[in-house]
């Protein structure tokens, strides 16, 4: 194939491979994340057929790097690392330890290098962000506890990976040097220290001017309007501070790029900094994982399979027995603990790039990278397994959870039952932001009352401001009548389900004929169906507000004194 088509070459047969074998991967329920490593595994040198150009790929995969390490820096959250900082901050550090540290073990049984042994365990150590993400946005955990600690948890280990990727080039520098054996430890500390002092430089010059100018220079670029100008300013901002960084202070472009996405964080167009450059940070995402694929050579599945199987079992067990110890030292339930060990029995993105550059700055031989892929090849393939195993636990531990708190509810909902000489007093339908306010007033005139809720918790809200609050959804008739609804004189109802309210309205009245009932509504079609019903009045809340807002404005010069008519129901 002519030179000039190399390029052209292997982002077209890249991408085509990566969308086939990832739509593939997707209906088999794995990672797509699979499917883009067996692409690069299918156009790398060590498998029949056509091979990408493998001066060109590594430069492919540099960029996607920038740009990852961009989305990671755009997405870090202190706050979110803060507020799980007592669990997440020493528990990444003690199981990154562990990880490295079997890994290390196994490395010195094949007789490495106790250096290559660290390289090699603490690309063990670290999970990857899009398989991690991925799990917990399909079982919608993110916004639980447990997705907090996983979040926080991985900022951990990404800021560990960025300080790896900051101080292998000094140990590479040293290791490597012909006049290695004599370098004393001063000498190895100021090495260290320099590098150090570069990084500081860097990090006070980003602060400081980097703080002010990326904001300025977006808002500027924002105010043009132009989207094209917009997003070439977000990659201008990543791939320029990348750049530079490397340039200026010797720094990596992933930290450089890092830093660039945490300062762009800051600002008010972080959210459409993010949106704007993600099929773009996507693209060089997937060509990061097919260059990475191209890199593994697969015989060492056939020539060293109790080697790759130990390397899986260091990954899915290893971590995930420390990750699932320390939660429990920390006190949290059994199945936290269960969830986070799940999250992190993978590798994937740091761990590539660990060990991309372990080979690459001569830390850690070919076969150490061949297994770490290898590793994660078969950690992201049984990670859905794993998940499904703990869903099915997490099922039966709902189920017996919920007869216990069922048996609790029951006891104490006849601890707060309806007194039964509780006469002349108002049913509050529902303790939403209508009830709850509705019931508020209703008690500060002196009214009794008795709330109707099926939600647990908002019946322990009101019962936790003196209310009688009966739980349980209205419209069963053993609910109904724990509200003594034939001694009572009023009903709301301040929920939005009319159906559900209508048929309650219907067969209240039949309990008691004179009970006054109230209800709330959107539109004209349902006020009739709850005056059809038996309801003696329905307030329109879209008509009210209306009538509202113009009688401010008729209290308001030049229309004080005209005339409004009054909101009817």
């Amino acid at each position: 194939m002519p030179h000039h088509t190399s390029l052209i070459a292997i982002l077209c047969l890249g991408f085509v491979l990566a969308f086939v074998l990832g739509m593939l991967a997707q209906r088999l329920r794995l990672s797509p994340l699979v499917g883009y490593l067996v692409a690069g595994i299918i156009a790398g040198p060590f498998t029949p057929g056509y091979v990408a150009d493998q001066a060109l790929a590594p430069q492919l995969a540099e960029i996607g790097v920038i740009l990852l390490m961009f989305g990671v820096g755009l997405h870090f959250s202190m706050k979110d690392l803060m507020s799980v900082k007592s669990i997440a901050i020493p528990g990444a550090v003690v199981q990154i330890l562990v990880a490295t540290l079997l890994g290390w073990g196994l490395a010195t049984l094949l007789g490495w290098p106790n250096l290559h042994g660290v390289i090699f365990g603490f690309s063990l150590a670290t999970a990857s962000t899009v398989v991690l993400l991925r799990a917990m946005e399909e079982r919608r955990l993110i916004e639980t506890k447990r997705g907090r600690i996983a979040v926080g948890w991985l900022i951990v280990e990404d800021l560990a990976c960025v300080l790896a990727l900051v101080l292998m080039p000094v140990l590479a520098s040293i290791v490597n040097d012909p006049a290695g054996d004599s370098i004393g430890f001063g000498q190895i500390v100021a090495k260290v220290g320099f590098t150090l002092l570069k990084v500081a430089g860097f990090v006070a010059v980003m602060l400081i001017v980097g703080r002010r100018a990326i904001p300025w220079v977006l808002e500027r670029t924002a105010g043009t309007g132009s989207r094209e100008l917009f997003t070439l300013a977000v990659l201008a901002i990543a791939l320029g501070v990348a750049f530079g960084s490397a340039e200026l202070f010797g720094v990596s472009f992933a930290l450089g790029a890092f830093f660039a996405g945490m300062l762009l964080n800051e600002s008010e167009l972080s959210h459409k900094a993010a949106n704007d450059s993600l099929p773009l940070r996507d693209a060089f995402a997937v060509l990061f994982f097919v260059s990475v694929g191209m890199l593994f050579d697969p015989h060492i599945l056939v020539e060293q399979p109790l080697l790759v199987l130990a390397t899986a079992f260091i990954i899915i067990f290893g971590k995930s027995a420390a990750s699932y110890l320390i939660v429990r030292a920390f006190g949290h339930p059994n199945s936290t603990a269960l969830t986070i060990s799940a999250s992190l029995a993978q590798i994937g993105e740091f761990a590539f790039i660990i060990a991309g550059l372990g080979v690459t700055l001569e830390l850690m031989p070919s076969e150490a990278q061949d297994l770490v892929l290898a590793g994660a090849l078969i950690s992201i393939m049984l990670n859905p397994l794993i998940f499904g195993v703990l869903d099915k636990w997490q099922a039966r531990q709902d189920a017996q959870d919920a007869r216990d708190t069922a048996a609790t509810l029951a006891e104490e909902d006849h601890r707060h039952r309806v007194p039964d000489d509780l006469h002349d007093h108002a049913i509050v339908v529902g303790f939403g932001r209508v009830g709850s306010q509705l019931a508020e007033l209703l008690r500060e005139r002196g009214v009794p009352l008795v709330i109707v809720e099926d939600d647990a918790d908002l019946v322990a809200q009101a019962r936790a401001r003196g209310m009688l609050a009966v739980r349980g959804n209205v419209a069963a008739e053993r609910v109904m009548l724990e509200a003594a609804p034939q001694r009572a004189k009023l009903a709301v109802f301040a929920i939005p389900q009319v159906l559900e309210a209508g048929e309650a309205i219907e067969r209240l009245k039949a309990l008691n004929p004179g009970i006054t009932v109230l209800a709330r509504a959107h539109s004209e079609a349902e006020v009739r169906h709850l005056l059809d019903n038996g309801a003696d009045g329905a307030v329109l809340a879209e008509r009210e507000l209306a009538y509202s807002l113009a009688e401010m404005v008729m209290a308001t010069p030049p229309y004080r004194g005209n005339s409004l008519p009054l909101a009817t129901t």
